[in-house]
């Protein structure tokens, strides 16, 4: 056994219940997060769902990183809840989180020259002694077929590109098969085949019954893909509904302090978001 599968494989950990699609899998309420002395999220109320895609946008340094990190007990709360799966985040030993929750951050970085197929192999760490260790080759498979990383399973991580490193990161986190699912900027560093891959696995995961939560600067992909979008604006939550009642002209204006346009896609009828500009 790895020392990463060591460190989890404590036995008598709780194994995630089923989940029915619209429950609650994530919620805050009233949350307040503060980083030094500066309050970074102020009153954040908003749940995750199983079954669909919530989509958080907003500026740079609106919170969303933050926000998501709280979503994951990664960040204390300051004031208000986090309740992962029902229960306050605290009442979970960090194994049990591992089996409910699946992280994806910005950036990863490895301090040894593992393959591609190992890092994959590293979600799996949390299943380590409970009666599904057995699904550990199905699940890495699964994830590196759907990520498109099987072509270079036996590469070095360090030797990959951005974007390959990205999908590699991705694969992890689906190879874990947590039922929620926190992804910050997941399509940052990608080209756009693999950033319409990456949306469509938030969907097809979303169909299975999990919930994703996914932090997105494209606007665009936010309106195709996510059920839900939140808004966050200076620590707060803006809106938060459906893209087409929440991606409108005068909140994004206020929001991002730039004047655009919010069109109609041609065939989908979801917004798509232009910058007002000179030229």
């Amino acid at each position: 056994m790895t020392p990463l599968k060591t460190l989890f494989a404590a036995r008598g950990r709780e194994l995630p219940a089923p989940h029915v699609t619209g429950s609650a899998l994530a919620e805050t309420a009233g949350l307040h997060v503060r980083l030094g002395q500066r309050e970074v999220l102020a009153g954040i109320d908003l749940a995750a769902h199983a079954g669909e895609v919530l989509a958080l946008v907003g500026p740079n340094g609106a919170g969303k990183s933050t926000l998501l990190a709280a979503l994951a007990a990664d960040l204390p709360a300051a004031a208000g809840t986090v309740r992962i799966a029902g229960r306050p985040v605290a009442d979970w030993s960090p194994a049990e989180l591992a089996l409910r929750r699946a992280v994806l951050p910005q950036a990863a970085t490895l301090s040894f020259p593992f393959p591609v197929a190992e890092v994959v192999r590293m979600g799996r760490a949390p299943w380590a002694g409970t009666a599904l260790e057995d699904e550990d080759d199905a699940a890495v498979a699964a994830a590196m077929d759907a990520t498109e990383v099987g072509p270079f399973a036996a590469r070095p991580y360090a030797a990959l590109s951005g974007g390959e490193r990205a999908r590699v990161a991705l694969a992890r986190v689906l190879a874990q098969r947590a039922p929620l699912l926190l992804l910050d900027e997941p399509t940052a560093a990608l080209d756009l085949r693999h950033q319409e891959l990456v949306l469509r696995i938030c969907r097809e995961r979303a169909a299975a019954g999990d919930a994703v939560v996914v932090v997105l600067h494209d606007l665009g992909l936010a309106a195709a893909y996510a059920h839900r979008v939140a808004v966050l604006h200076d620590g707060r939550i803006a809106a938060d509904g459906p893209p087409a009642a929440v991606l409108e002209e005068e909140l994004l204006s206020q929001v991002y302090r730039q004047p655009v346009e919010v069109l109609a896609h041609p065939r989908t009828g979801a917004p798509l978001v232009v910058p007002k500009r000179l030229i």
